[in-house]
């Protein structure tokens, strides 16, 4: 059915319409609506048929926690790989904990495509009871996989790689509820098949406001760049902006620390010689 959509030029996830069909979410944006209404023409419906099974919309206010769906949307869009990897998950990602302190290591092997990265996140709760944390992992193409995943803090419940999305998706449980502000922290690595080009970037986006994020990148000393340079975008898709060039250490690595870290994409780029 997603397919039958797409080709009357809306594009809705097959996980979006799996969770419409079971009552887990429900369409709101005209976009989603407009996506109703094409399913009628589709099914040889008359028109309102499933509209008329749709419920009010989800309360908003105090049930729904500020900026946990719209604060991603924001950043993301709609439609994006997150969403379409979450399908109805999504609606509630991550909106008990917010992220306080990120620090991203990532390995370029020799022949220049990324080898593996590891992440560190100091979580904190917003709510009482939160006890896990979805994470979604994009990769450079099809040929780069996910090969090795070691959680070193918490307890991973869910690794799940979605070739069509070149996407992993992570679960890791905390191991205990945490307290309204109390704090945690995940910590993981995976190793990566290399991809079929070399990598030139490395971005994280953020919904919430970060205390401090540190990225570093190791260059294999067969692949060094010629330049590197940090850069922001306000969010996915749009060109970037405060860009700076960036040195090269003694290890063949560069790195970015920012302070007071603002919703956004935040990323490092790096070009090779002939």
């Amino acid at each position: 059915m997603s397919e039958r959509l797409k080709a009357r030029g809306i594009t809705i996830s097959q996980a979006t319409l799996s969770s419409w069909q079971r009552g887990r979410s429900q369409p709101e944006r005209a976009r989603s609506l407009r996506a109703v209404d094409v399913l009628e023409e589709i099914l040889d419906l008359p028109a309102g048929t499933l509209r008329s099974l749709l419920g009010p919309r989800r309360p908003r206010g105090r049930t729904t926690p500020p900026g946990a769906e719209g604060a991603a949307l924001q950043i993301l869009g709609e439609d994006s790989v997150v969403e379409k990897a979450l399908g109805a998950r999504f609606r509630h990602f991550n909106q008990e904990t917010s992220s306080l302190m990120v620090h991203d290591i990532v390995r370029i092997g020799e022949s220049g495509t990324m080898s593996g990265f590891s992440t560190t996140n100091v979580l904190r709760a917003g709510r009482a009871g939160a006890d896990r944390a979805l994470f979604v992992l994009s990769f450079d193409d099809e040929a780069a996989e996910p090969v090795d995943i070691r959680v070193t803090c918490g307890r991973l419940a869910e690794a799940t790689y979605l070739k069509g999305l070149k996407s992993l998706v992570l679960e890791i449980h905390f191991g205990r509820k945490l307290a309204k502000l109390d704090t945690t922290v995940v910590s993981y690595a995976v190793e990566v098949s290399p991809s079929l080009t070399p990598a030139t970037h490395y971005e994280r986006w953020s919904r919430t406001n970060l205390h401090e994020y540190l990225q570093q990148v190791y260059f294999h000393p067969g692949a060094l760049p010629v330049d590197c340079h940090r850069y922001v975008r306000e969010k996915v898709g749009v060109p970037p902006r405060a860009q700076r060039r960036i040195p090269l250490g003694a290890a063949h690595d560069v790195h970015v620390l920012t302070s007071r870290c603002k919703p956004g994409v935040h990323g490092v780029a790096w070009e090779y010689g002939p």
